[in-house]
């Protein structure tokens, strides 16, 4: 209700800004300008965000798979980790910007290039919260299952797996917003569908409101894609949101 109250507020300080500044459209269009352009481009916004919607999705997928299997891969092999953590955070240094056209380059202007870069983007967000929920399980629960004669794959996934669900969903809820950066990035290096396309094609034709409007599309989307992904996490894991020291 706040957060609502609170972009009632902002819009509305827009809106007059926009309307009394005499800034002009082309520049900062108008919150009402914006929703006439969602009206009236309506068929062309909603073809190009499928397409986007659609590099997001199957590229958080990819980087949920990729993320989770070096997440456990490296919480098995001490080497894995000394050797292959650090190339990880160094690739969070390398610009998109930089990265994006060199894949097109590569595979050209399909979904593939897309795919990867919203994986790569999506891909540390994952590994990181995933692989340190697996670091801490309760040594306890570890050594009790050693006691039942355990073998160190059913340790893993009676004790460990269900422990690490929980940050492997959040490093899932934290690429939605990069996801959303990577798409359009990639779209904007070499695209002939999706919103950052239009974004770019918009700007020099001097629809403004138009290239506002897809951003705002695009964000409603990365809003309501977190909450669903806060709803699976509610649903799938409700132990891991009793307070500390509640039993479940």
């Amino acid at each position: 209700m706040i957060a609502a109250v609170l972009l009632l507020a902002l819009v509305g300080v827009w809106e007059a800004y926009a309307q009394l500044s005499g800034v002009e459209d082309i520049v900062l269009p108008a919150p009402s300008a914006i929703l006439t352009a969602l009206v009236d481009d309506r068929a062309l916004l909603w073809s190009n965000f499928t397409v986007t919607a659609a590099e997001m999705g199957l590229g958080i997928l990819a980087a949920v798979v990729l993320g989770l299997a070096c997440a456990v891969a490296i919480h098995f092999s001490s080497v894995l980790r000394r050797a292959l953590y650090p190339l990880f955070v160094s690739s969070q240094t390398i610009p998109v910007v930089l990265v994006a056209p060199l894949l097109i380059a590569w595979w050209g202007f399909g979904l593939g290039p897309k795919l990867a870069i919203v994986a790569l983007v999506c891909f540390f967000p994952i590994v990181v919260p995933t692989l340190d929920a697996l670091d801490r399980v309760d040594p306890d629960l570890r050594k009790l299952m050693r006691t039942f004669g355990a073998s160190r794959w059913q340790t893993f996934r009676m004790v460990e797996a269900p422990a690490a669900l929980p940050g492997l969903l959040t490093g899932a809820k934290l690429s939605v917003a990069v996801a959303a950066i990577g798409a359009t990035f990639a779209e904007l290096a070499g695209s002939d569908a999706g919103l950052g396309n239009l974004m770019m094609k918009a700007i020099p034709q001097f629809e403004t409101a138009r290239a506002f409007a897809a951003v705002l599309i695009l964000s409603v989307f990365a809003v309501a894609l977190f909450g669903l992904l806060a709803l699976v996490e509610k649903r799938v894991l409700p132990w891991a949101h009793q307070p500390r020291g509640t039993a479940p």
